[in-house]
């Protein structure tokens, strides 16, 4: 998993995933694992689904990067504090998905939060595993 800023300013994580490095095969399989990690947090709750590739598509100035097939967010919240107003532009958080001709790639923006950082990077790690399942 490497951390990166993207466009210099927003701090990201991303995940490849090779086809053969994970059981499973496609975006729908992915999109319902991580929605079953977020509803086995304790403190998580999910909030929805965004078909990111849809929509823009859908757009008359619509602009999709080559070789992408699919991409969707899973929006959800941590929520375990709120000492202010200000935080709330921090959240909710989401979880990126999408499909390339190369396979699959998860990314999410880090949280101020290190204990959703951690289920966050645990989340999309155990996806190369063989038989993903969420804690």
């Amino acid at each position: 998993m490497r951390q990166t800023l993207l466009e210099e300013k927003y701090p990201i994580y991303t995940l490849e995933i090779g086809r053969d490095e994970t059981a499973l095969d496609s975006v729908d399989a992915i999109c319902r694992y991580f929605r079953d990690c977020i509803e086995g947090h304790p403190s998580a709750v999910f909030i929805a689904e965004f078909d990111h590739l849809a929509h823009t598509r859908s757009l008359a100035e619509g602009q999709v990067g080559k070789g992408i097939r699919a991409a969707r967010n899973l929006v959800f919240c941590f929520g375990i504090t709120l000492p202010n107003p200000q935080v709330l532009a921090l959240r909710p958080r989401s979880i990126g998905v999408a499909e390339t001709d190369r396979g699959f790639v998860v990314t999410f923006m880090e949280a101020p939060m290190p204990v959703a950082n951690a289920a966050m990077e645990d989340w999309a790690l155990r996806l190369r595993q063989s038989q993903a399942a969420p804690a």
